[in-house]
């Protein structure tokens, strides 16, 4: 493998994770503990 190659498997790795957090932080912030969106409970 070059050192191109390396890097561009590096570079993926590091875009998956980063994206997983963005993802999961999205989700930690828009739903409770028990499952139920935030968003809901402004209704009521």
């Amino acid at each position: 493998m070059s050192v191109g190659d390396v890097l561009y498997v590096v570079a993926m790795v590091l875009f998956a994770y980063i994206t997983f957090g963005i993802v999961r932080n999205y989700y930690k912030n828009k739903f409770d503990d028990a499952g139920r969106r935030i968003d809901d409970k402004e209704k009521d």
